[in-house]
């Protein structure tokens, strides 16, 4: 007990430890067509190519089955056989995704169809349904929101969460939290995910990877050189391809490797910037906060051909989709608030080569008509002999709607290309 008039020391409240999520669905854009298609659960799926046949299967159905009404009701009981094969496909696609039987023989994201056929044709090939995916991320992010508010959006099917002031952030390192959130998401969406909860974003997001599917791995500070320095340069959010060849070529494989280089040698070999940031991610340091809200840089559209289209020859289809692009691009400005005055166009010819045009206009605008007139001028700087793999239109420099003039009254441009 202490005397009167003495002062009793306080100790002041421990601060709490810094815990940040990543949370990544798994296999998510499959795993959206197996919630209406429940019998391929368990079989190699991918996602990618065309527009959805339902109809077509449904006819073919009728005639086999003609005593039975097939409908739209009737998905989940098509028999398997009447989905269409991956071996029998055709064309320039690319895989979206790929559920995890079928990434057992190699088909991954981004790879084009044709490769994924001969890795794995017996593999069943639906078409990406963009609303009911879109419908899914929403409720899946409402979910989180409701359990742990800040949260930042990285994505269609992925986020980062900060835990460390969350109700049970703290909790054997955000287990417990992440446990919650894994169960709410299942109920709401019948959808599961995969969750790495770290010190920060940099380790949060290899973590998430370490047990795919439907796990949870929790990463402390002191973990760095068992668990993340033996893993691949690559597995590093922002080592790119080229940066990863680059490092192998002075013989650093793993991120424990690159740690034990010197930041002098790594800035002197890689640039102030670069190298310095190499530095600190190696030895696991991210200061960056989970940010509730960031503006987008720009907003585009693009599309691949099934067949190499011709400027001159096909120029009523690319007409068409050229100001499809044009019309998405607007509406997805207008969607998300937004207006911009730099306006480009990107092509790739059938040799794979890239090329991009853009110019900045004198205003700031969001709608189709504009962004046409001026993606068209774009496209009359760029070789239109060749023929073209992929067509694409964006829009940077962005502002938000309110915040600048609206666009003034224009008269019609000149004629477009296509």
């Amino acid at each position: 007990m202490s005397s009167p008039g003495m002062l009793t020391a306080v100790t002041p409240p421990t601060a709490p430890i810094r815990r940040i999520a990543h949370l990544d669905m798994d296999a998510f854009y499959a795993s959206v067509e197996l919630l209406r298609y429940p019998q391929l659960k368990g079989l190699p799926v991918v996602i990618g190519g065309g527009r959805r046949r339902e109809d077509d299967m449904l006819a073919r159905l009728r005639e086999a089955y003609p005593e039975r009404e097939w409908t739209g009701d009737d998905l989940a009981h098509i028999p398997v056989e009447f989905f269409p094969l991956l071996g029998q496909y055709a064309g320039r696609g690319v895989a979206t995704t790929a559920t995890y039987p079928a990434r057992q023989f190699g088909v991954g994201s981004a790879m084009g169809l044709m490769k994924a056929a001969r890795l794995c044709p017996q593999a069943i090939l639906l078409p990406v349904d963009f609303d009911e995916v879109r419908r899914i991320s929403r409720l899946f992010k409402q979910t989180i929101r409701e359990i742990a508010p800040v949260m930042e959006d990285r994505g269609v099917d992925e986020v980062y969460i900060d835990f460390t002031d969350v109700p049970g952030g703290q909790r054997e390192g955000g287990r417990v939290l992440a446990r919650l959130i894994q169960k709410s998401i299942f109920q709401a969406t019948g959808l599961t995910c995969s969750i790495g909860v770290a010190p920060n974003k940099l380790i949060a997001k290899m973590a998430s990877e370490f047990k795919k599917p439907n796990g949870i791995s929790v990463v402390y500070e002191q973990d760095l050189e068992q668990l993340i320095w033996p893993l691949p340069c690559r597995k590093i959010n922002g080592v790119g391809p080229k940066a990863d060849a680059k490092l192998q070529g002075h013989g650093i494989h793993t991120i424990g490797e690159l740690a034990q280089r010197e930041r002098t040698w790594l800035i002197q070999h890689y640039g102030k910037s670069y190298g310095a940031w190499l530095h600190e991610v190696a030895w696991g340091r991210d200061e960056r906060p989970v940010q509730t809200e960031s503006e987008p840089v720009s907003m585009s559209r693009e599309t691949t051909f099934d067949r190499d289209l011709h400027a001159a020859r096909d120029r009523a289809e690319l007409g068409a989709i050229f100001t499809r692009l044009c019309e998405q691009v607007a509406d997805d400005l207008q969607r998300k608030g937004y207006v911009g005055k730099t306006i480009g166009v990107k092509l790739r010819y059938d040799n794979f080569q890239i090329v991009t045009r853009d110019s900045t206009i004198d205003h700031f605008t969001n709608e189709a008509t504009s962004i046409r007139r001026q993606a068209g001028l774009c496209l009359k700087r760029v070789d239109l002999t060749r023929r073209i793999r992929l067509l694409g239109v964006r829009v940077g420099s962005l502002a938000r709607l309110g915040e600048v003039p609206p666009e003034p009254e224009r008269p019609p441009g000149p004629a477009q290309l296509f």
